[in-house]
């Protein structure tokens, strides 16, 4: 009898099943660096966050959607998915500089660029080092800010339980990415991501802390951008808070600022409609020469 409850209860949860397309491998500063390339058109580049990679975009066919209007380069960074380490410390420059080259790479000059978390640190530090690259940016649950004293400790404590139980820490960290009371209707997509975090080796993981740890403020990056600039917050971000989020959208002279309500730190998940949207709006703004098109 309790058999059968069970059988049913399995039955009914939510099965996730993720269509990845086919991918690519180019050897870059002398290591290999996976990427996706679908869709035709303008080109968006897609840059995930910490203990993601290249798969968390099409995992609820979010960067297929966006395909269907440009060409959508996903690249993995640096120690996560099949992308190899290219160093010890993965300073947000460095991972920029691996971005541009696969970029070059694929002989593509002008693009715009989207970073998720700790990608969106990258797409910071790509904009100062190659702002002529770029049509717009957004940052999607990301800040120009540095570590604070507080947040550093945290990361070298990180560090400390990656080396003795790596498994442990990307489990408790990507379970709390989520807001709170959307945990029970994504709990596939959770342990997906778990899945998908145990992979990343821990010279991957420690690499790129210690690169968070020391990376610099680029709040001045934002304000001087010359192109466009989306924000998207959540207002139950765990990871960061709304207020600072909001902080940033004085920054920049054309911005657009974006909060997906109920939503913590995974909007292209937990309010993939709206995002969507949004996205495909902004997009289209940084490709159109008079810049006439709105994000309401």
């Amino acid at each position: 009898m309790f058999f059968v409850f069970y059988l049913r209860e399995v039955l009914k949860q939510k099965t996730f099943a993720p269509a990845i397309p086919d991918t690519h491998l180019v050897k870059v500063m002398g290591a290999k660096v996976r990427y996706a390339d679908v869709g035709r058109g303008r080109v968006v580049v897609l840059l995930h966050g910490f203990l993601e990679n290249l798969e968390i975009w099409f995992g609820n066919n979010f960067a297929q959607e966006l395909a269907e209007n440009y060409r959508v380069i996903a690249i993995d960074l640096p120690g996560h998915g099949k992308s190899e380490c290219v160093g010890y410390v993965h300073r947000m420059e460095k991972m920029a500089a691996v971005v541009k080259a696969v970029m070059d790479e694929l002989g593509l000059r002008r693009y715009t660029m989207v970073g998720h978390s700790m990608g969106g640190y990258v797409t910071l530090a790509f904009a100062e080092k190659y702002p002529e690259n770029l049509c717009g940016f957004c940052l999607f649950h990301s800040t120009g800010t540095a570590d604070s004293d507080a947040k550093k400790m945290d990361r070298e404590r990180a560090i400390r339980l990656v080396k003795k139980a790596p498994t442990k820490y990307t489990s408790a960290l990507i379970a709390n990415l989520f807001a709170v009371a959307n945990v029970r209707y994504f709990k596939a997509e959770i342990a997906w991501m778990k899945r998908m975090a145990a992979k990343t080796k821990p010279q991957g993981i420690i690499a790129c802390l210690e690169g968070m740890k020391v990376r610099k403020n680029r709040e001045s990056v934002i304000r001087y951008s010359s192109v466009p600039v989306l924000f998207i917050a959540g207002t139950r971000d765990n990871v960061i808070p709304l207020e600072v989020s909001e902080k940033q959208k004085s920054l920049a002279g054309d911005q657009r600022y974006i909060a997906l309500e109920k939503c913590g730190h995974m909007g292209f998940l937990e309010a993939r409609e709206e995002s969507l949207k949004k996205l495909k709006a902004f997009c289209g703004y940084t490709f159109k020469p008079t810049g006439n098109e709105k994000v309401e």
